[in-house]
């Protein structure tokens, strides 16, 4: 037993030696201060202290490596020679850090009851102790603060100790640096607040106010604090991901209606029910620590490395084109994303979500905190592509385009102009095919209806569908749904008591439902027509029509697939239902990807402001109002229809960011509208530009940049 003791002592001293906490001692006080520890060990991946906790017991290392995190920040690593500890021992303060052991670790332990007997025993040796350890705490600070002055060079110190914030009719004067979570309140009007608008622009909670500046709450409720929550949910869906084990890929995939597709690539021997439920309970206990949401700025060059590392080859790519020598990234734990825009301060307030099994992997529902979610409907349900999107993404896949950063290295490499034939080319066939499949239903089909929401390319693809469907000895005949509203003011009103012209009841239904009987009876029939500029209705005042042998009626409007909309006048099978979007879009990181609804939105940003004379600003400014009235009117009846046509173009935003660029700045700071109009810059901003030069006259494209070769 005594050489055992001797051997452990032996041991421990042999760590001492390399110590630089001990290089002050002669080799006869070390080992009698080694008397003094005892010897433990721990595998890899324990908990050895905990931040936050008040035992004071001082660690040496003496085989292996430990890691220190604080916060949930990794710190330096804990090797050979190296202590940790020592201040909660002389201080009795709580753990300033947690430490982890990375490897299996043996380790030399002092008690407080150790030291206090050796300090009676050797106090001149013990004062030395003390002095070398507050020595490489000045070191320490001094290393710091040179560290802190040299990532600051060329950036001014704030210039005042207090500051003015404005917030709503309130004045205050606050230190600087306060965080703006400890000057709002935690909701506002039932909704819970997970941002702030620091002048127009969206930041996190945790952000410090350095100026004078207006502030103002962003909650959950606004189109902008929702892309905060969102973010901040998938980024703890990720870290959980890799909680339960760092080899299992999960990455956020296209979103459908309210929910969210979360693809699950090699998840081993877990099926989807039994990963969902990990996932969740992981989730929710990640929830309950209320870990920091941390946004870092890390060198370009270190964070390719990083991603290369953990195998996210798209963000990697994503920083091949950077124009920046640093990338800010956003972490709640040991996972780090490109950060695209704010998130939460923590992860304390991400609840009610849930994660269910699906045939493309999971759905992500974000729960009662969506407020796109409405009545008992819950918003609009998942869309269907009938395998579209699919076949999208696999002949992207073989161009070698899976995410923008392969996309801007294809635009690189001087492959634009393949890359735009093919797109066109798939957007051809699958007109053609559903031309087909209409043209082999020609004996009983009479009604062709078309709906999309808001700038989904209906207009172009109506056009050319027509043409494909005289290919095949059919002839559509158009009739416009917006001319049979009812005068401007007798329409409905939504709940704020604005004109809901989305509502089906903004129609003249009894007179359109008339028009229709008559003409599948083969009667002429004088159309109705609409004068948006005066909002009055003219019954009789459009065109004289009458259905011929082979006619196709063809009507094209937000209600289109809407049973109510004829209400069965057509027989069964006579009606065939086609609904038009943009589905298919590019993934930044396995966080982020571009949304549809984004690129719907710079559509008619460009459309209108180009063609139509409207700004950016009030376009964005209406946009909650369309989406809810889309949400209301069309994706609840997506259900009915016979087929769905995906109008996303891989290279349209390349080409967008030609025009959006400059009608975006048009959009003053002060303007409500900035928040919004900041965020598309710096997502048209992130990919390679394309010069129109190149997109056919009747592309989709064309029919919001001009051009189209359909135009009179």
């Amino acid at each position: 037993m005594a050489s055992d003791a001797t051997a452990v002592q032996e041991q421990i001293y042999a760590a001492f030696v390399k110590s630089s906490v001990l290089k002050g001692l002669t080799p006869e006080e070390l080992r009698r201060f080694a008397a003094f520890l005892d010897r433990l060990e721990f595998p890899a991946e324990h908990v050895i202290v905990r931040e936050g906790e008040t035992d004071q017991d001082m660690y040496l290392v003496i085989e292996g490596e430990a890691r220190a995190e604080r916060g949930h920040v990794a710190m330096n690593p804990v090797r050979l020679g190296a202590e940790f500890g020592a201040l909660g021992l002389l201080t009795g303060q709580p753990r300033a850090a947690t430490v982890k052991s990375v490897t299996p670790v043996v380790l030399a332990r002092l008690t407080p009851l150790s030291w206090r007997d050796f300090t009676r025993r050797e106090p001149d040796t013990a004062l030395r102790i003390v002095q070398t350890l507050f020595n490489q705490v000045r070191d320490d600070i001094m290393h710091l603060t040179d560290s802190v002055t040299a990532l600051m060079q060329g950036r001014s110190l704030p210039r005042a100790s207090e500051v003015e914030v404005r917030y709503g009719q309130r004045t205050l004067l606050v230190r600087t640096g306060t965080l703006l979570r400890d000057l709002l309140p935690r909701e506002v009007d039932g909704a819970l607040v997970v941002g702030a608008l620091l002048g127009q622009k969206p930041v996190s909670l945790s952000t410090p106010v350095l100026s004078s500046v207006t502030i103002a709450a962003l909650t959950v409720g606004h189109w902008e604090g929702r892309q905060i929550y969102a973010r901040s949910v998938q980024l703890l869906l990720l870290e959980a991901a890799d909680a339960i084990d760092p080899a299992l890929d999960v990455r956020m995939g296209p979103s459908r209606g309210t929910v969210q597709i979360v693809e699950v690539r090699h998840p081993g021997s877990l099926d989807p029910a039994t990963l969902a439920q990990r996932l969740t309970a992981q989730m929710q206990q990640l929830a309950l620590n209320r870990a920091p949401i941390r946004r870092e700025h890390w060198t370009v060059d270190e964070a390719k490395d990083h991603f290369l590392e953990r195998g996210w080859h798209e963000a990697a790519l994503m920083l091949q084109s950077s124009r920046h020598a640093t990338v800010p990234l956003v972490s709640c734990g040991r996972v780090y994303a490109l950060s695209l825009g704010p998130t939460m301060a923590d992860t304390a307030e991400l609840t009610g979500f849930t994660l269910t099994p699906h045939h493309e992997g999971l759905l992500l529902d974000l729960g009662g905190r969506d407020p796109r979610r409405l009545g008992e409907r819950g918003g609009e349900p998942m869309v269907q592509d009938f395998g579209m999107v699919a076949e999208h993404r696999r002949w992207l896949g073989a161009m070698g385009v899976s995410s923008v950063g392969g996309f801007n290295q294809l635009c690189v490499s001087g492959q634009v102009v393949q890359l735009l034939r093919v797109s066109e080319g798939f957007h051809e066939k699958q007109i053609g095919l559903i031309a087909d499949t209409i043209a082999a239903a020609r004996d009983r089909l009479r009604i062709i209806a078309i709906a999309g929401p808001s700038s989904s390319g209906k207009t172009t693809f109506i056009k050319r569908l027509t043409v494909q469907l005289q290919i095949n000895g059919l002839n559509p005949i158009g009739l416009s749904l917006d001319d049979y509203y009812v005068d401007r003011v007798k329409t409905v009103k939504d709940a704020h008591g604005q004109y809901d012209f989305e509502a089906l009841e903004a129609l003249d239904l009894a007179l359109l439902q008339d028009h229709v009987r008559r003409l599948l009876a083969g009667e002429r029939v004088q159309l109705a027509r609409y004068d948006f500029k005066t909002g009055l209705s003219a019954p009789a005042g459009g065109s004289s029509l009458q259905l011929g042998r082979g006619d196709l009626l063809m009507m094209e409007g937000i209600h289109g697939l809407n049973p109510g909309l004829l209400d069965g006048i057509p027989q069964e099978g006579q009606v065939f239902r086609v609904f038009v979007h943009p589905a298919t879009t590019l993934p930044f990181d396995r966080l982020s990807r571009v949304s549809p609804t984004d690129l719907r939105l710079l559509r008619r940003i460009v459309r209108d402001r180009h063609g139509r004379g409207y700004s950016a600003a009030e376009n964005i400014a209406r946009w909650p109002s369309v989406l809810e009235g889309e949400r209301k009117h069309i994706f609840p009846f997506h259900g009915e229809a016979d087929a769905v046509f995906d109008t996303a173009l891989i290279y349209e935003p390349a080409v967008m960011k030609v025009y959006a660029e400059r009608y975006l700045l048009e959009v003053p700071p002060e303007h409500p509208s900035y928040a919004t109009a900041l965020r598309l810059r710096h997502l048209v901003d992130r990919f390679v530009a394309i010069y129109p030069d190149h997109v056919p006259p009747n592309s989709i494209i064309r029919e919001f940049i001009g051009g189209s070769g359909f135009e009179p």
